[in-house]
């Protein structure tokens, strides 16, 4: 039985790279996917998937008035499609999220969607609070704060400054945002100073 995943961490945490893994996984056993990813998400190109490593593929253009699920049925009529995958899907819209279940609830295709969980804000992304009521099993992905522990935080940084006001959506990488514990988050530090010799 098909299942909509969601498979969710903060920031460099390695979110692309399992897309284009499992891609490579399907595909090297003959399987086809449909790969999908937010127009927003223009960092390396529209329509391109890229880890931080370097690693590239190329992905369908998901708009915000995309019907995902049309756009599935039109590729699974000119090919039979085994899985469709979803990077950033944090940048998806409430109709996506619902297609995206209906792909899985009524062709039996899994569905697998990565993306953050929550802003610079802390606050939830609108795609990532549908696919927390969605999704059939939700997935951490781990990585760490630069003490060492688990980051479940994502801290902007504009000019070298921690900043918590300011537009949701503001596309970047490692240039203009930081993985940090909630510790760390809290107390605005990007990096160890006097503070952690006492602790």
């Amino acid at each position: 039985m098909a299942q909509l995943y969601y498979r969710y961490s903060t920031m460099n945490a390695g979110k692309s790279i399992e897309v284009i893994k499992v891609a490579y996984n399907y595909e090297e056993r003959g399987k086809n996917v449909l790969t999908l990813v937010p127009a927003v998400d223009n960092r390396y190109g529209v329509g391109i998937i890229t880890s931080r490593i370097g690693i590239q593929r190329e992905a369908t253009i998901v708009e915000e008035d995309t019907d995902i699920l049309a756009l599935f049925m039109k590729e699974n009529a000119a090919k039979k499609i085994d899985c469709v995958l979803v990077d950033e899907c944090q940048f998806l819209k409430k109709h996506h999220v619902s297609e995206l279940a209906e792909i899985v609830d009524s062709f039996n295709v899994p569905v697998l969607a990565y993306g953050l969980k929550n802003d610079f804000r802390n606050e939830l992304f609108e795609g990532s609070y549908y696919m927390l009521i969605y999704a059939d099993k939700i997935e951490e992905i781990k990585t760490i704060c630069w003490c060492g522990r688990k980051a479940t935080m994502v801290a902007r940084v504009v000019d070298g400054r921690f900043v918590k006001q300011g537009e949701q959506i503001m596309v970047g990488g490692n240039d203009m945002y930081v993985s940090l514990c909630r510790k760390h988050y809290n107390d605005g530090r990007l990096e160890p100073d006097e503070r952690d010799e006492n602790e």
